[in-house]
C-alpha cells in the first residue's frame, strides 16, 4: 500500500465513522421525537374523555380503541375474520393502483413524447381531471355491483390522474442534449423513449407513486363504505351505523397501519433503485 494512502486512511475512516454516528444519533432522535408526539397525543385524548372534556361517545377513547381492535382480532367482525377485512380492501386497493400506475405512466410518456397526442387529448383529460372524482364511486357502483371491480374503477380514477401527470411532466423535462447526444449515436423514437425517456422521467414517476397507494386506498374504502360485502370501508359503515365511534376509529387505525407499511416498501423499493443518488446529509434544521 502506498505511504500517501496509508497515511489518508485512518483520517478518513474517522470522519466517515463520524458522519455516521451522526447520522444514527439523528435518526434515533427523530424516532423517539415522533413517539413522543404520538403518546402526548393518545395520553391527552384519554385523560380529556376520562375526565369528560371531550365526550367519549363522539370521540371514543384510545382505550376502547385497542380493545375494538383486538375484539376484532380475536373474535373476527361480523362480516369475516380481521384479516379477511384487510385482504379484501388491500386486493382492491393494489388492483387499482396497479392499473392506474400502468395506466398513467404509459399515456403520460406518450402524450410527453408525442406532441400531436397531447394537443388531441389534453383538453379531455384536463375536464376529467376536473370533476371530483369521488363522485363517480356510485356510478361505478351501479355498473359493477357490490363485488370489488366498482371499488377497483374508483381506485383507477383516484390514481391515473397524479401518475399522469408526473410522467407527463418527467418527459417534458428530460434534458435535450441527452436526446440529441442519443439521436447522434443513432438511436431511433423507440429506443430514445425507452432508453432515455423513461429513467429519466421515473424519479418523477416515483414521486407520484407515494402519494397514489394513498389514493387507491380512499378509493377503495370510500367505494365500500357506499355498498360492499367486505372490507374495513363496510367495518367503517357498520360501525357508523350503531353510532360505535371506537369502531369507526379502529378501522381507521388499521387502515392508518396498512398506508404506512405500504409506504415503507415504496420507500425501500425506491432507494434501492436509486442508489446512485447522493443520501441525504442529514444535517438539516
Amino acid at each position: 500500500m502506498p505511504l500517501e494512502s496509508a497515511v489518508r486512511t485512518p483520517a478518513a475512516t474517522t470522519r466517515t465513522e463520524v458522519r455516521e454516528r451522526a447520522a444514527r444519533n439523528r435518526k434515533l432522535t427523530v424516532h423517539a421525537a415522533r413517539a413522543g408526539v404520538l403518546a402526548a397525543f393518545l395520553g391527552l385524548w384519554e385523560l380529556a374523555a376520562r375526565t369528560g372534556v371531550v365526550d367519549p361517545f363522539n370521540f371514543s377513547q384510545p382505550s376502547r380503541i385497542r380493545d375494538q381492535i383486538w375484539q376484532w382480532i380475536t373474535h373476527g367482525t361480523a362480516q369475516g375474520s380481521l384479516g379477511e377485512q384487510i385482504g379484501y380492501t388491500l386486493y382492491e386497493a393494489l388492483s387499482g393502483w396497479v392499473i392506474g400506475v400502468v395506466g398513467g405512466v404509459l399515456l403520460g410518456i406518450a402524450l410527453g413524447r408525442i406532441r400531436f397526442l397531447a394537443d388531441v387529448f389534453g383538453p379531455y383529460i384536463k375536464v376529467l381531471n376536473a370533476i371530483p372524482r369521488i363522485v363517480l364511486a356510485p356510478i361505478f357502483l351501479i355498473w359493477f355491483g357490490l363485488g370489488p371491480a366498482s371499488k377497483v374503477a374508483s381506485a383507477v380514477v383516484l390514481v391515473f390522474f397524479p401518475v399522469f401527470f408526473n410522467a407527463f411532466q418527467g418527459a417534458r423535462e428530460v434534458d435535450r442534449n441527452l436526446v440529441a447526444n442519443a439521436r447522434i449515436l443513432g438511436a431511433r423514437d423507440r429506443q430514445v423513449t425507452v432508453q432515455v425517456v423513461v429513467p429519466a422521467a421515473t424519479t418523477w414517476i416515483f414521486t407520484s407513486l407515494h402519494v397514489s397507494f394513498g389514493f387507491a386506498l380512499i378509493g377503495a374504502i370510500v367505494g365500500e363504505y357506499i355498498g360492499a360485502t367486505k372490507g374495513l370501508g363496510l367495518l367503517v359503515a357498520a360501525a357508523q351505523g350503531t353510532f360505535n365511534a371506537a369502531g369507526v376509529y379502529a378501522a381507521m387505525t388499521i387502515l392508518a397501519v396498512v398506508a404506512l407499511l405500504t409506504e415503507g416498501l415504496l420507500t425501500f423499493a425506491e432507494k434501492r433503485l436509486f442508489r446512485w443518488k447522493p443520501a441525504d446529509s442529514g444535517d438539516g434544521r
